[in-house]
């Protein structure tokens, strides 16, 4: 064997030996992380940064509370316990060294030796977390009595919490729902009319916190519809849309009922166009942009004249709902304009059997 390649199989067969180098200046870190309480937090964050160098790493704790890595590069760290995006507490100057593994744990009871200033920040976390349990028990409270009818209770449950924590654009959304739906269901006319507008105040509260909720967008366009101001409605619905791509075709198909119910045929048509481009797959918008068309319509003779893409309509809504509440209506409908009924389109439904 030549000496140029002896020696290449000498290197190599040594490097297969050889630790790997970055090895050799990895430590470790392991702690437990426990409440107030002195239970286990799970899912809590650790932060290490060593300013020297610039390093950053994260580490989330167990079911039991526990964390731990053995690939931390020396150096001198801050460790920072992170909960639910606030700082609780941190340890400046730990030691990260090669082969070591450094124990780091973290005791928010009283007794754990804390500064004054971490306990304020614990207790001030733990108070936190006990008012939006709160908030979670009262949201769950007012569905279950909105789901069995009873608005009124609910309203209150959730006029309190807004009063426990005004900051929470949740809570406004919910208590807006709430009142939305004990209006629908108010006989009396006064009543309704106040209901739609406290409900309307509550989304709006709602949104100026996250400008960005398009349900409560979509919320507070119905309660602008069922009291009559139209155009707010259609901002609003339109607002919904922007904010929340994926279901703008509901947002569309809302905004093209509330034209049809205010008679306003050409922007009910664009709505469902609209909605029908977001949701090719929305029966429904097919079977009332088709109303909408054939409402249009005009006679010549004894033979009814529509706008072109009416008999589409309803022909494309039999496609998607051959069995659907409306189907008996479109199928008169296109008997109606001398079209035939089809499930797909160019193809006409056969009743032979073969």
């Amino acid at each position: 064997m030549k000496k140029s390649s002896y020696i290449l199989a000498l290197l190599f067969a040594i490097s297969l030996c050889a630790a790997p180098l970055w090895g050799q200046f990895e430590g470790g870190i392991r702690g437990t992380v426990k409440d107030a309480d002195g239970k286990p937090i799970a899912g809590a964050t650790i932060r290490l940064y060593d300013s020297q160098t610039g390093r950053k790493y994260e580490l989330k704790t167990n079911n039991n509370g526990e964390y731990r890595s053995t690939a931390v590069y020396y150096g001198t760290y801050k460790v920072t316990l992170v909960q639910n995006g606030n700082v609780i507490d941190e340890r400046n100057n730990v030691p990260i060294n090669p082969g070591e593994e450094r124990p780091v744990d973290f005791n928010l009871a009283p007794t754990s030796g804390l500064t004054p200033e971490q306990q304020q920040k614990v207790e001030a976390q733990k108070k936190q977390n006990e008012k939006i349990k709160g908030l979670n028990a009262s949201l769950t409270q007012a569905k279950e009595f909105e789901g069995a009818g009873n608005y009124d209770q609910a309203i209150t449950v959730l006029t309190q919490a807004t009063q426990v924590d005004p900051s929470q654009d949740l809570v406004w959304g919910y208590l807006g729902d709430a009142q939305r739906g004990a209006a629908a269901h108010a006989s009396d006319a006064q009543a309704k009319s106040k209901l739609y507008a406290d409900s309307i105040e509550s989304y709006q509260k709602a949104l100026a916190l996250k400008p960005t909720g398009a349900a409560y967008h979509a919320g507070l366009a119905d309660a602008y519809a069922r009291s009559g101001q139209t155009d707010k409605a259609v901002q609003e619905y339109a607002a919904a849309a922007q904010n929340d791509p994926t279901n703008a075709g509901a947002y569309y198909y809302n905004e093209g009922v509330v034209f049809t119910n205010t008679n306003k045929t050409d922007e009910a048509i664009a709505a469902f166009d609209k909605a029908i481009q977001a949701d090719p797959n929305r029966a429904d918008a097919y079977y009332l942009k088709g109303q909408a068309m054939i409402s249009k319509g005009t006679t010549k003779g004894d033979k009814m004249v529509v706008p072109d893409g009416t008999a589409e309509a309803f022909q494309k809504y039999l496609e998607l709902q051959p069995n659907g509440k409306y189907a008996d209506v479109a199928k008169q409908m296109l008997a109606a304009i001398g079209a035939p009924v089809q499930t797909t389109f160019g193809k006409s439904k056969s009743s032979s059997k073969k």
